[in-house]
């Protein structure tokens, strides 16, 4: 016999429910209102933790209302919601400390290793993680092999064009030099993208998408149930795409007041307790990618490899041939120049980087231990990028 009547089971199960899906919005408007509060009252260190919490959080929210966007869409637009939001995080995080630049001119650097950050993670801890998790719930995992050998030709290119002005840094050339080369640099990367864009949306989006349905999905459809089959009482998927789309800019909207907050006090938690610019950069890249990283181990699990690789390669592609030339043109407007002068350390992570990831995905199968490969280069960046001034 039941201790509780149903009513209170049923009570507590819905409450249970509730917190599930939505604990990430509670938790970032908790932390977000702490982290005002501190900012007010001058406790940099807590306001810090506390924006970086409610950013990660609220991130969790844009990135789970963008996959129900992805699921209403074919590929490559499915994936295209799910980088462009996770990019958008990313793009505000650094753009803030771009305006602490005013009076604080080497938190510059910061945002270079923040730029190029954010292609390391996205390559070797998303796509790292979720070939892993995949690999050992899959003995293989398979993908269309045009996706990775495209996007690893595109990386290539986009990181021999970053060379250009570290090379003009290093000879004898001022500054106006080295500032126009960037600016060509990052026009360069823009009509580069451009020719992309067109490439994956028009004439080759067969390049993009999977060659066949997941195993969990074909499992499912032998035992009659739906794909996609979700929980009825998730408010963003009843809301309609045009309002989950506004909904999703308000949220970035209220992640980038939080980033005035993080930029402003971080820079100073930073400087105090001497944090290099390498280790500053990547603590911005795992905040930005993080609710991305959650996306693409789902996925995996589920068999959906080729949406990792869409979303691991299709952000990093974006976060050089869109945000620099728009960290660029922001910079600039607001009376700021961000020059393209990635130091070797930066530009060689990189490119070493897309070559493993090149190794690993050319063939159009992947498996656990080239997960573990990628971690693996990413546990060393972190240790280099911590101790590299």
């Amino acid at each position: 016999m039941d201790s509780y009547p149903p009513s209170r089971h049923q009570h507590i199960f819905h409450l249970s429910r509730f917190f599930d899906n939505y604990f990430d919005i509670m938790l970032g408007f908790a932390f977000g209102l702490a982290a005002l509060l501190f900012h007010k009252f001058g406790e940099s260190h807590l306001a810090v933790i506390c924006s970086a919490l409610s950013i990660g959080a609220l991130s969790i929210t844009v990135s789970e209302i963008a996959e129900i966007l992805a699921e209403r869409f074919e590929e490559p637009y499915a994936s295209f919601v799910l980088t462009f939001s996770a990019v958008a995080v990313e793009i505000i995080l650094l753009f803030m400390i771009i305006l602490e630049a005013t009076h604080s001119p080497e938190v510059l650097e910061t945002v270079k290793g923040g730029i190029i950050s954010a292609v390391i993670v996205d390559m070797n801890v998303l796509l790292g993680l979720a070939v892993f998790i995949g690999g050992l719930s899959y003995k293989e995992q398979v993908h269309n092999e045009n996706t990775s050998s495209t996007y690893t030709t595109i990386l290539l290119v986009a990181a021999s064009t970053l060379l250009v002005p570290g090379i003009i840094n290093y000879a004898d050339h001022n500054k106006g030099d080295l500032f126009q080369a960037s600016v060509l640099v990052a026009i360069v990367l823009f009509v580069f993208y451009i020719a992309i864009f067109i490439f994956q949306t028009k004439t080759h989006r067969h390049f993009f998408k999977a060659t066949a349905k997941s195993r969990l999905f074909r499992l499912r459809k032998h035992h009659g149930e739906d794909e996609s089959e979700e929980s009825d009482d998730y408010l963003f998927d009843r809301i309609n795409s045009p309002w989950n789309l506004f909904i999703l800019f308000v949220f970035i909207l209220l992640i980038g007041i939080l980033a005035e907050v993080f930029a402003n006090d971080g820079i100073m938690v930073a400087k105090e307790i001497g944090i290099s610019n390498g280790l500053a950069g990547l603590i911005i890249a795992i905040i930005a990618v993080a609710p991305e990283i959650l996306t693409a181990i789902k996925a995996a699990k589920n068999d959906q490899i080729q949406r990792v690789v869409n979303i691991a390669m299709g952000a990093s592609t974006v976060s050089i041939m869109l945000t620099v030339p728009l960290l660029m043109g922001l910079a600039y407007i607001n009376g700021i120049q961000l020059t393209l002068d990635f130091n070797a350390f930066q530009i060689g992570a990189l490119i070493l980087t897309i070559v493993l990831a090149w190794k690993t995905t050319d063939d159009g199968e992947t498996n656990y231990f080239e997960g573990i490969s990628h971690l693996m280069f990413f546990v060393s960046y972190a240790i280099i990028a911590t101790m590299y001034k």
